[in-house]
């Protein structure tokens, strides 16, 4: 499977490193050395993932990976850094970071995480499942304890961005920006869409999965 990656990595030393080691693993790097050019390029090019250091110069990896889910981008990240406080990697994961990986490492642990990652939100999987509820994205059916749910194309993309960020939970600005792009409609639309959303994927069922975080997004969920 073709992989094409960006690194956001300041110390050369260890960009070329890195890069060499990936392309010799069939992974395509392109390379930003500070935190500004990394963020213009992971909005201006489809990457499959994206490396992160913490530490950058102009923009640090934080707040590029909160760039990026602020803009709606969805393509996994993976922190690189040094920083191994408890602090430092709830920060990035509140920031929207999906891995981290505390320098020194392997970079045979590196490739693996690359690689697992690739295939979350990638496209390259063709189900989606969160409990009960089965997203068949070949046959284009959605189903729950295998009750067949009819969802209009709108609930259907915004179902499709809730299940493959789960248990994340999404920003509403960020389903926008996924659903309307950089017009979206006046703010109850997305109240209206996702009231249909849970009458369909929660109202004939005993436990919801669709959740509200206040000020957070929205989750798809078991919750016990």
């Amino acid at each position: 499977m073709h992989i094409h990656l960006l690194l956001v990595e300041d110390n050369l030393d260890l960009a070329i490193t890195v890069i060499e080691y990936l392309e010799i693993s069939g992974i395509v790097c392109d390379h930003a050395t500070n935190g500004q050019a990394g963020l213009n390029l992971a909005l201006n090019q489809h990457y499959d993932v994206i490396l992160l250091d913490i530490m950058l110069p102009r923009l640090d990896g934080q707040q590029v990976c909160a760039g990026l889910r602020q803009q709606g981008i969805q393509t996994p990240i993976l922190m690189l850094t040094s920083l191994d406080a408890l602090p430092d990697k709830l920060a990035s994961f509140s920031a929207g970071a999906d891995d981290y990986l505390v320098k020194p490492f392997e970079l045979a642990e590196l490739v693996a995480r690359i690689r697992a990652l690739s295939l979350r939100r990638s496209g390259q999987t063709s189900r989606l499942q969160v409990d009960d509820l089965i997203m068949d994205l070949t046959t284009r059916k959605v189903s729950r304890a295998g009750q067949v749910l009819h969802l209009s194309p709108i609930c259907w993309a915004l179902l499709e961005h809730l299940m493959r960020a789960s248990p994340e939970p999404v920003p509403r600005e960020r389903l926008e920006s996924k659903i309307w792009g950089d017009e979206p409609p006046d703010s109850n639309t997305l109240k209206v869409h996702m009231h249909r959303l849970r009458k369909a994927v929660d109202k004939p069922f005993s436990r919801p999965l669709i959740h509200t975080l206040p000020g957070v997004g929205i989750q798809v969920k078991p919750y016990a």
